[in-house]
């Protein structure tokens, strides 16, 4: 996995990339579902920096409540509780896609849609002249 292999500065290229994209599809209930692909994603770039795991959270939340999605919701609001304890005590597990139906402590290998769009990323911030 690409992610794993990133410099805290390409980490923070790479997440900013994925976020830029999500913030880019409209609301209608299929780019609803390619939002959370692309947050998804970020999530796993990010999760082992605590401000971009935190900001991935609050995104989530957001689109969470935007769609209505009150389980997801919670299930965010959940998550951001327990993120400083999870980076105090080392606790982030690799992989992890950051949503409410995945355990939170779950390692995990992030589903291949998910895996394309942070290796899309990864190679776009690698490629000489390339701006996101």
């Amino acid at each position: 996995m690409l992610a794993l292999t990133l410099t805290p500065h390409e980490r923070n290229k790479v997440y900013l990339c994925l976020v830029r994209a999500a913030a880019r599809e409209g609301v209608e209930p299929a780019a609803t579902r390619e939002r959370w692909d692309w947050l998804m994603a970020a999530h796993v770039v990010g999760q082992h920096d605590a401000s971009l795991h935190f900001d991935c959270h609050m995104r989530m939340a957001r689109l969470a409540r935007a769609s209505g999605d009150w389980g997801e919701f919670a299930g965010q609001l959940l998550r951001i509780a327990l993120l400083p304890l999870g980076h105090l005590l080392g606790r982030v597990p690799e992989g992890n896609i950051g949503r409410a139906s995945v355990g939170v402590s779950r390692r995990m290998v992030p589903p291949e849609p998910v895996q394309v769009l942070i290796d899309w990323a990864v190679l776009g911030t690698r490629i000489p002249g390339t701006h996101w």
